[in-house]
C-alpha cells in the first residue's frame, strides 16, 4: 500500500518531529558522555560545550512541545506517546544536566556530532520547504526507500574521519612533494570573495570531469548509477552515493583545494556551502530561484540530470556553476519545465544499503536480462 503524503494540521507531522528531535537528543547525550569516541576534533574547534548544551536543552523542550501538539491534534496518539517517552528518557539520563569537559586525543573517532548537527540543520531547512513548496505533490515523505537513503546519510557522516583521510591521499601522494608555499601565499592574499569564487570554480571544474567520467565509463557507471537509482528526489536522495563514487569524486575535489592552499575560512565556507547545496539540488521543491538558476545549480537544473527519459541523458554534470556545462556542451535547462520523472528504466538494483554496496562489484545492473550492453549514454 502506497504511503499517503503527510498533511499539515493532522498532528502526525508534529508527532514525527517530536520523535526525531527526541532521538537526536538521546544521541547528543552520548556525545557529551563519550566525546573522545563520538565527536570530531575538527568540529569541536567550531562549537563550544556551552552552545551545544543550550542546543540540547532547546531540542528536548521542542521535542516535548511537538509531542503535546501531536497529542492534541492527532486522532492516533501513538506518535505523541513515543515522543513523550523518548523525551522522558533523555531527561532521566541527564539531558538537562550534562556538562562538557576536556577531551583527550584519540587515534580514531566517529563523527556522531557532525551527523547530529548536519541532520538537524538539513531537516530544519528542507523538511518545511518540501512540505510547503513540493515539486512532486504526490510523493510521500516516507517513500519506500527513505530508510536506505537515511542509512547512506548516517554512514557518510559517522565515518567522516575515514572518508576524509582516504580522499586526501591522492592529492598528497601526487602533489605533496612539490613546493606549493608560494602558490598558497598568493591565493590566500586574494580578497575573500575572489578566493572563494576561485575555490568554487576550480573544484567544480574538477568534479565536472570526475562526474562525467563516471557516466561515460561503463565500469564506473555501475557505482555511480546507484546515485541515479532513486525515483524519489528529496533532501535525503543526494546521500545515496556508493563509497567508490565518494572516494573518486571527493578526491578530485580535494586536489585543487590542496594544490592552491585556500585559507581556512575559505575552506570552511566551501565545506558548509557544499553540505547545504548538495542537499538543496536533490530536494523535492518546485522553487526555481528566478534568474539565479542561470548562475548557480538549482533543484530544477539537477533534476534534469536525474531525468528518467533517455532523450535527456548526459546533461548538467556541474555541481555549482551551469556555465561549466555550457563550456563543454552538456547544458540543458528548458525555461520553467521540469522532467516528468527521475530514476533509471534501463537498470535494476537490490533494495537496501549493504546489497547496493556489494552489487556493483559482482554484477552490472545493465545485464543480459534486460538485453542491454554494459554501456550508457548517461
Amino acid at each position: 500500500m502506497k504511503s499517503r503524503r503527510l498533511v499539515i494540521g493532522e498532528g502526525i507531522i508534529s508527532g514525527y518531529i517530536s520523535i526525531f528531535l527526541g532521538s537526536l537528543s538521546l544521541l547528543a547525550i552520548l556525545c557529551f558522555r563519550f566525546p573522545e569516541l563520538l565527536t570530531s576534533p575538527e568540529f569541536r574547534e567550531v562549537y563550544t560545550a556551552h552552545s551545544m548544551k543550550t542546543l540540547l536543552t532547546a531540542t528536548i523542550i521542542a521535542s516535548f512541545f511537538f509531542a503535546l501538539l501531536s497529542f492534541l491534534l492527532s486522532k492516533k496518539k501513538q506518535w505523541a506517546l513515543i515522543g513523550l517517552v523518548i523525551c522522558t528518557i533523555a531527561i532521566v539520563i541527564g539531558g538537562f544536566s550534562v556538562q562538557g569537559r576536556a577531551v583527550e586525543k584519540t587515534s580514531w573517532h566517529l563523527g556522531l556530532d557532525w551527523l547530529l548537527l548536519d541532520l538537524l540543520l538539513m531537516a530544519v531547512i528542507f523538511v518545511p520547504i518540501e512540505l510547503v513548496f513540493p515539486k512532486n505533490k504526490q510523493q510521500p515523505k516516507f517513500h519506500d526507500e527513505w530508510r536506505t537513503d537515511l542509512v547512506y546519510f548516517v554512514v557518510s557522516h559517522l565515518f567522516i574521519q575515514f572518508f576524509g583521510v582516504i580522499t586526501q591521499q591522492p592529492a598528497k601522494l601526487f602533489f605533496g612533494w612539490i613546493g606549493l608555499n608560494g602558490i598558497h601565499t598568493w591565493v590566500q592574499s586574494l580578497p575573500f570573495v575572489i578566493e572563494l569564487l576561485f575555490a568554487f570554480f576550480i573544484t567544480d571544474l574538477f568534479q565536472y570531469w570526475a562526474h562525467r567520467i563516471f557516466h561515460s565509463h561503463h565500469y564506473l557507471w555501475r557505482f555511480h548509477s546507484i546515485h541515479h537509482s532513486t525515483q524519489n528526489m528529496d533532501w535525503l536522495a543526494g546521500s545515496r552515493t556508493h563509497f567508490v563514487d565518494i572516494f573518486v569524486t571527493r578526491s578530485m575535489a580535494f586536489i585543487p583545494l590542496y594544490v592552491f592552499g585556500f585559507s581556512e575560512i575559505t575552506f570552511n565556507t566551501y565545506i558548509v556551502f557544499m553540505a547545504i547545496h548538495a542537499v538543496l539540488i536533490h530536494a523535492n521543491t518546485r522553487i526555481n530561484f528566478g534568474f539565479l538558476k542561470y548562475i548557480i545549480a538549482t533543484p530544477q537544473y539537477h533534476h534534469w540530470h536525474h531525468c528518467e527519459d533517455p532523450k535527456y541523458y548526459g546533461k548538467n554534470f556541474a555541481t555549482i556553476f551551469p556555465f561549466i556545462d555550457i563550456m563543454f556542451g552538456t547544458y540543458y535547462l528548458p525555461g520553467n519545465e521540469w522532467p516528468a520523472g527521475t530514476g533509471l528504466h534501463e537498470a535494476h538494483y537490490p533494495k537496501g544499503y549493504l546489497k547496493q554496496m556489494i552489487y556493483p562489484f559482482t554484477k552490472s545492473p545493465f545485464d543480459d536480462d534486460l538485453n542491454m550492453e554494459e554501456r550508457t549514454e548517461r
